[in-house]
Order: C-alpha cells, then structure tokens, then sequence
C-alpha cells in the first residue's frame, strides 16, 4: 500500500482500492527506489541528459495541448485517431510530447468533451485520467517520451502561482506524488514540468514562501522523487526579475526568466534529475524591446544567453526549452526569430518541445493546420533540420490504476467570469471585450439577481468625459457549448461612474444585467460581446483600462467582477487589488530592511 500525505492532505492507493478512492488514514511506508533493470529512464550528467546506458539524448518534441482544457482530452480527436495522431508524431521525427494537463482533470464528476468516438470508440466511457493512460501507452509504444505538465489548477485558467484559492500547495504536491506513483514503472513517463509559467508575483531565491518559486519547486521535486526517484524535475522560470525593494529590473516571458540559478540554483535530494526550462515567444506574441533593436536579429543569442541558455553553456544544468512557436518561419520579424531561435538551440545541444503539435493554437499556430491533416511543411522543415533519435521504452503499458488524485470539490468555486480581448491595440476608438459568467456547479444558474461590472478607463478630452458620453452596446451574446444565441434584448448595460474612484483618473464601468428567466446551464457560460465608444470620438487607452487583458480564448479574470444579489461573489474591485499591491510592495520593501541570516 502507498499513501500520499502532504500536511493534512492523504490519498491512498491499494492494490484494492475503488477507480476514484476517497481519502483514508493510513501510514505512508518509507520510499525504495524502483529498479532500473532495462528501463530507459533518462538522468543528468552536467548540462546533458542521457539515457539509462549514458548515451547523450536530445529530447526534441512537441507540445500537444488538450487535457488541461475542459475537453480532458488531447485536442484534435474530433478529427482524427488518437493512434493516427500519435503515429505522425513518429513519422515527423519527434521523440518526445509534452503533455499539459490541470488538476481539474481529477474531478470524477467530469465527463470528456470533443471526442469523435466513431473514430475513438476505445475511448468511450473512460474519464479524462483514463485517456491519459491511453495516450500514455500508445506513445511508449512508439518510443516517445512523455513529459507531464502541470499547466492550470483549474480548465479556465493558468495560475501565476503554483497554488491558488482553489489548488493548495500541498494539493498540488499530493497530485504529483499520486502521478509519480501511478505511472512509477512505466519509463515512457520521464518527467514532471512542475508548473506552468510562474509569473506576477513569483520570485526567484527571495526566501518568502508565498512568492519563491526555487523554494516551491525544491519542495515539491523532493516529494516526487521520493516517490519515484526516477524521474526528470523540470523546474521552468519566473517572468520577471526584481530588486530587493520591489522594483522591477527586467521583463522576460512568463517562465522564461532563469537569471538566478547561477546564485540560487534548485537543490534536490536525488542527484543528476533537475532539468531547467525556459519558454520563449516572438513579436507575434509580444513586441519585445529586443525585436526592435537595430541589431536585430544579431543581438537575439545575447538575450538568450542572459536569461537561460548560460545555464547549459556553462555546464550548470541541461536546458529545456518548454514552448516556443510562431505562426511564420519566413523573412518576416516572427520568421528570423524562430528560424534563430533552432540554430541557436542546435549550436548548443538544447532540448525542446516545441509549441504546438495542435492545429488550433490561436497566437502561434501549430505543425498542423486547421483541419488537422495539413502538416505546415515550413514549421516541419525548420525543426526536421534539429531533431535527436527515438528512444526505447521497455514498460509502456505499466498504469497503477488505483493511484487517482483525490478531488476536492469544497474548494472549488461555482461562479467565475472569463474574459477574452483579442483587439490588441493600445489606443483605440473601440473597445470590444468579452465576458462570460461561467457556472461550474451541477444545476443551473439563475441570472435573476447577477450583475457583471467591466471597469475601464474613459476616452476623449475633459470635455467628454462622464459616464453620458460613452456608450455601450452588446455585439452578441451566446450560451453554452455551441454557442446558442441569446437575443440582445435578454442583456440590459448601462455605464456607470464608480463612485470610489481609482487616484485621480476617472473610472467608469459597464454593468451588465439579464432579464428575469435568464440561466446558465451546468458546466457552461454564458458570453457577451461588448462594444464601449465615446461620443466624442475619443480614444481608449486599454492598457490603463482595470479590466482590460489581451487573450485569445475566454480564461478566468479577477478584474471582472460579479455581484449575485449585490454581493461581490468574483473578482476584486480596483481599489482593493490597488490597496492590495501597496501592501505586497511594502512587505517587500521591509523584508528588504532586514538583515540576513
């Protein structure tokens, strides 16, 4: 028998147990280590990593994205076989997937979505877990490796942090003690990306648990390995680097920043198993300063060096590059970008995963196009021209069944907002986000008594401010899967003057109310697509707008609010997110007072 137990959190995992065991107390037996026999695990040695027979292995792979969405499934099965998908992972030359998932993908009460089961009909009737064992299996039979990835807490959304209001640390520790667990001797597993892009308040080295990430990631890899010392802990970087009062000293990509390894490096219990991983975009993405250096595309190698390709130069550690992608490998800024970016990555021996296998990456795109079946053969050619061989796997269909994740449904929230802005333009006329009211709970949701508020600054000059001259309007709306239209006139909104204020600009805020007879069905949301001008023809500045947030698909947002009944019930309200940050930077600012140990 084994048991997970991080703090008060237990999860047992007999031979005997139930598919989806409840918690029970039991005494965790002390850790051994699994044989290595001829499992082909992968390890360290310096800035390598080799296989079990210490041959040099480059993991060049790719993301496929899908399970840590609310289909719980890998993307694209509504259009072909999940064998044929992982086949022409093999034929395109790829020896390893990385594998998002979200700790939602534990709820017993969650159904897969998006399957075409006449092309899957060995798929039917197995929960979201299940299909991973699938996909698992399917791919060591192949001879690819898997990399898991812990990407959201929840389906909605990522998380800057590792733990949330809904996903505590211990969970999320506990949860991958059971993984480790369950796939512990199967080698097509390799290893634990332990979290997906920490930024906003993730630190590097800082000593604060609330913020540093190096301790978290020390923490939980030591708990993996303890549980299955075979494993890669693939530890990704923070987004930005800070002094020691708070200020911001350089911006890079959420995950991306590895600056402090070389004077904080990770520090786990199991040698030659940490892996540092950084992701890295183009100005398709976001128009870093360094796109618009003259020295362009010369000056890229030296970005890379500084914030995480020193780190494999110097011997400290192998370097994988978690995501990178674009949708252009041409002539254009995005193309010599990328096209930089894989010379750079073979010079120096760096593994990747390259982002995505899908066909439905919004901002970047994918190896595959919309349909699934077209392979863009200009993506294929550049990452065909740096890819290492297949690797054995010896035990590909070994699955611990009785090892789930326990679920914990009390911590979940019923309602949230999601907020989607594809307009990325600073400076505009017109403002067109969207907003949802997402109903997580099992019965449906009233709207009687549910009121919406999107903040924004207002547009124009002295002379056209007040609420009166701006206008709001609804585009659209529409209701659950499928997207059923909702008549406009169900959707009442109206712009209000926040009364409190935010310093000394003016704030306004579109209210949203429904008609009575209005709901949410279990497990969907409802959207409204608005459109917010000025009379006077003025200009919006977004970026200063409270609510506003580039986004290519609806993801949850605490800059929306929801009021049910007049109660605040989501979101925080500009000036207690201000007040909030004020604390966080003086915390910082007298942490930075005291003297060290």
């Amino acid at each position: 028998m084994a048991a997970c137990i991080v703090g008060a959190v237990l999860l047992l995992a007999s031979a005997g147990a139930p598919a989806r065991p409840a918690g029970s107390a039991a005494t965790a037996p002390a850790p051994t280590s699994v044989p290595a026999g001829n499992l082909n695990y992968l390890h360290t040695q310096g800035a390598k990593i080799v296989d079990a027979e210490g041959n040099e292995v480059r993991i060049t792979g790719v993301s496929w994205f899908g399970v840590e969405t609310d289909t719980l499934a890998p993307h694209g099965l509504w259009a072909r076989k999940w064998q044929d998908m992982l086949d022409l992972v093999v034929k395109l030359g790829y020896n390893a997937i990385r594998l998002p998932y979200s700790n939602e993908l534990f709820d017993p009460s969650l159904q897969p979505q998006g399957i075409d089961y006449s092309l899957n009909p060995d798929l039917k009737g197995l929960d979201g877990l299940q299909i991973m064992d699938k996909i698992v299996e399917g791919a060591g039979q192949r001879g690819i490796k898997i990399i898991l990835d812990q990407h959201r807490p929840t389906t909605d959304n990522q998380s800057k942090l590792w733990y949330t209001d809904e996903l505590s640390e211990d969970q999320w520790i506990c949860d991958w003690q059971t993984l480790a667990r369950r796939y512990r001797d199967n080698d097509t597993v390799v290893g634990a990306d332990l979290h997906n892009e920490p930024a906003g308040d993730a630190t590097w080295g800082t000593g604060d648990p609330k913020t540093d990430w190096r301790l978290a990631a020390e923490k939980a890899g030591n708990a993996i390995l303890d549980v299955n010392p075979n494993w890669l802990i693939v530890v990704e970087g923070i987004e930005k680097t800070e002094d020691d009062l708070g200020n911001v000293m350089d911006w890079y990509w959420m995950g991306g920043s590895l600056q402090y390894v070389r004077v904080a490096p990770v520090r786990l219990k199991v040698p030659n198993r940490l892996v540092y991983s950084a992701h890295d975009y183009g100005p398709s993405v976001y128009l870093q300063g360094w796109f618009q250096d003259p020295d362009f595309p010369k000056n890229l190698p030296e970005v890379w060096d500084h914030h995480w390709g020193y780190i494999a130069k110097e011997g400290i550690a192998p370097v994988l590059l978690g995501e990178f992608g674009g949708p252009s490998v041409g002539d254009d800024p995005d193309g010599i970008w990328q096209r930089t970016l894989v010379d750079y990555l073979q010079k120096h021996g760096i593994s990747y995963t390259y982002w995505a296998l899908n066909g439905n990456s919004g901002d970047t795109g994918g190896l595959l196009g919309d349909d699934w079946q077209t392979v863009d053969q200009g993506k294929q050619k550049l990452l065909a021209s740096y890819q290492d061989r297949m690797l054995a796997v010896a035990n590909p269909n070994a699955v611990d069944e009785a090892a789930v994740p326990q679920w914990h449904p009390e911590t979940m929230r019923v309602i949230k907002a999601l907020h989607q802005d594809k307009q990325d333009e600073k400076w505009t006329k017109t403002m067109l986000p969207e907003v949802y009211v997402d109903n997580k709970g099992k019965e449906p949701l009233s709207l009687t008594n549910v009121e919406v508020r999107y903040w924004f600054n207002p547009g124009g000059d002295g002379a056209a401010l007040g609420p009166g001259n701006q206008t709001v309007s609804v585009d659209w709306a529409s209701i659950g899967e499928g997207a059923k239209d909702v008549p406009k006139d169900k959707i009442r909104t109206e712009v209000v003057a926040d009364p409190n204020g935010r310093g000394v600009d003016p704030l306004y805020y579109v209210r949203i109310t429904f008609a009575d007879g209005l709901s949410v069905p279990a497990r969907a949301a409802l959207g409204v697509r608005l459109r917010i001008t000025n009379k006077a023809g003025g200009l919006y500045f977004q970026e200063g707008s409270y609510s506003y947030r580039q986004y290519h698909w609806p993801t949850e947002w605490d800059h929306v609010g929801i009021y049910q009944g007049g109660k605040l019930v989501w979101g925080i309200e500009p000036q207690v997110w201000d007040a909030q940050q004020q604390q966080k930077l003086a915390e910082k600012q007298a942490r930075a007072l005291q003297p060290r140990s």
